[in-house]
């Protein structure tokens, strides 16, 4: 079934995001690069990088792009990371996140941010074609193709004027309305085709570099070169239609590259002899490989090795991405429809699917009934366990969710996904006890979140429980990782002006203003609009990418006043 489809200007907003990111590289002719640095970190510094990215995925979150889940995001992360640890550069900091898109594409970002599509996500057949797609981006990253693009790009911009002068001439010269437009694209054409032919060996190097990746995270190092031959075979029979895949627009893929795929993965098959089950290294080689990795909950955990299964979590959580990233309700008949006249969808995996679709579009008694023959055959499964209780929940089975909930709890404590759902069925109809009990859980999870849906949660909890002032300190976060720095501002200003504040809240409030000040000042000063932007009317820059020194002055603290 096909992915429900995204507004266009949505589609094309994530498009500008992988054109401008992923697809720009500079040539070069070596197929491995030297990491001997390069005057493109005099354009951007690992931390400007680190910062765009961030800013970058607040944004999206403001435009409602981005699959905001803690099982989801715990599963990709954790993928992620297990490929990250086995790459050139196992210490980097990465980030990984899916997008709201049904287009079959992924993309990197600087500061190690790696975005999969929801439509590439439910199309990979197996964990390792998405881990493919994912060491072939963190590819990117390690050899700082990034990097050397804006450092291309740059060269392009004379180009991009005379384009411009071209499309006004033409206008000026012409009765026709069309004919500047035609100009521009022509130009853009001509841009774009020049990134594609600098991106060629980039893209080689970067499957060069993730197959080793692959082969060394203990995944099927031939899973990049089958995926990538299955979206030249949907192109080349003309079964896609017109609707060429993104990932083949983004990364162009030749017969000679999948042979050199195929041919790299079978020379490391036989090189490595990779186990088909256990650890890929011993703890002592790993840790002196790859710790400390401070950013990771759990760095040991990357070396369990990927166990496949009919209830293993990448099946489980592809279908939660379709439900959580189409419409529900229109999930909830598809995955009836095909269960009832398809023998061969009648899979674990799919009667999970079905149940999270019938959980979201009202009908939690009928979820129940879905889940309770796979929790008989697996009951520790705590995928299958929270949508029990979540579905219980919606069915108006309170205090059988509840007791769901806390036996969770009990075995995962600190779990995001477990702690926030707990958190939500507390609050929801509990008394002032419960509220408070809902905060305790969710507190020791704001040290390191970024996900505006645990600070709303914590939010509603302090204020049922009776504080406030923590209340509206999580509601101002919430809308700051939501994207709207302005609304995040304005609250902090007005919570600062209460006369019930202790010292300390009143501490940690001016601390945070004083943190977003330079950013809205930044913002100001190079013209882009967000969301809650006041200044509605000025020019936007998208995403706020400027790489010209000028562009990271600061500006002095009179610009802007937060009256």
């Amino acid at each position: 079934m096909a992915m429900t489809p995204r507004r266009p200007a949505r589609r094309v907003l994530t498009a500008l995001i992988c054109a401008g990111l992923a697809c720009m590289a500079s040539a070069q002719d070596d197929v491995r690069l030297p990491d001997l640095g390069s005057s493109a970190d005099a354009l951007i510094s690992p931390q400007e990088a680190r910062d765009y990215g961030a800013s970058m995925l607040r944004q999206m979150r403001a435009l409602d792009m981005v699959v905001d889940d803690p099982l989801l995001d715990d599963y990709i992360n954790d993928l992620g990371h297990r490929l990250a640890s086995n790459s050139d550069k196992p210490k980097d900091r990465f980030t990984f996140f899916i997008v709201k898109d049904a287009e079959i594409n992924a993309f990197a970002a600087p500061g190690g941010y790696i975005a999969v599509n929801s439509g590439l996500f439910v199309i990979t057949r197996d964990e390792s074609e998405l881990a493919g797609v994912i060491a072939h981006e963190i590819g990117h990253i390690t050899q700082n193709h990034l990097q050397r693009a804006f450092e291309a790009s740059r060269k392009d911009a004379p180009l991009m004027a005379l384009v411009l002068l071209g499309a006004v001439l033409a206008g000026a010269s012409s009765h026709s309305g069309d004919a500047p437009m035609a100009v521009l694209a022509g130009g853009q054409g001509l841009i774009a085709q020049r990134s594609i032919n600098f991106t060629r060996k980039d893209e080689i190097e970067a499957d060069r570099v993730g197959i080793q990746t692959l082969a060394k995270a203990g995944f099927d190092p031939n899973a990049m070169a089958a995926f990538f031959q299955r979206m030249q075979d949907v192109l080349s029979t003309g079964a896609g239609g017109d609707n060429v895949p993104s990932l083949l627009q983004t990364h162009p893929v030749t017969t000679m590259r999948i042979s050199d795929a195929k041919a790299r993965a079978g020379a490391l098959i036989a090189a490595q002899k990779l186990r088909p089950s256990g650890t890929v290294m011993d703890l002592q080689q790993w840790q002196q490989h790859t710790a400390p990795i401070a950013f990771v909950k759990d760095p040991a955990s990357l070396l369990d090795a990927p166990k496949p299964g009919p209830l293993d979590t990448y099946n489980l959580m592809r279908e939660r991405v379709r439900v959580l990233a189409g419409d529900a309700t229109r999930e909830a008949t598809w995955y009836g429809s095909n269960l009832q006249t398809r023998p061969a969808f009648d899979t674990p995996a799919n009667h999970y699917g079905y149940a999270l679709a019938l959980t979201r579009s009202g009908r939690g008694t009928l979820a129940v009934a879905q889940l309770q023959p796979l929790l008989r055959t697996a009951p520790d499964n705590l995928v299958l366990k929270l949508a029990l209780a979540d579905a219980e929940l919606q069915a108006g089975q309170r205090a059988a969710a509840l007791a769901i909930y806390q036996d969770l709890n009990v075995q995962s404590p600190r779990n995001r996904a477990v702690a926030l759902a707990y958190a939500k069925a507390l609050t929801a109809g509990g008394d002032k006890a419960q509220a408070s009990l809902a905060a305790s859980l969710l507190r020791p999870l704001l040290d390191d979140a970024s996900e505006p849906e645990i600070y709303s949660t914590y939010a509603r909890a302090s204020d049922a429980a009776g504080d406030h002032v923590r209340a509206g300190e999580a509601f101002a976060d919430a809308s700051y990782y939501s994207g709207r720095p302005f609304d995040a501002m304005e609250q902090l200003q007005r919570l600062l002006k209460r006369d019930d504040l202790d010292y300390y809240a009143r501490a940690r409030i001016q601390g945070r203003i004083s943190e977003l000040t330079p950013l809205l000042l930044e913002l100001r000063k190079r013209k882009i609009e967000t969301k809650d932007s006041p200044d509605s009317g000025q020019q936007v820059q998208p995403f706020g990418l400027c790489l010209e020194p000028s562009c990271r002055a600061t500006a002095p603290a009179s610009a802007w006043r937060f009256d």
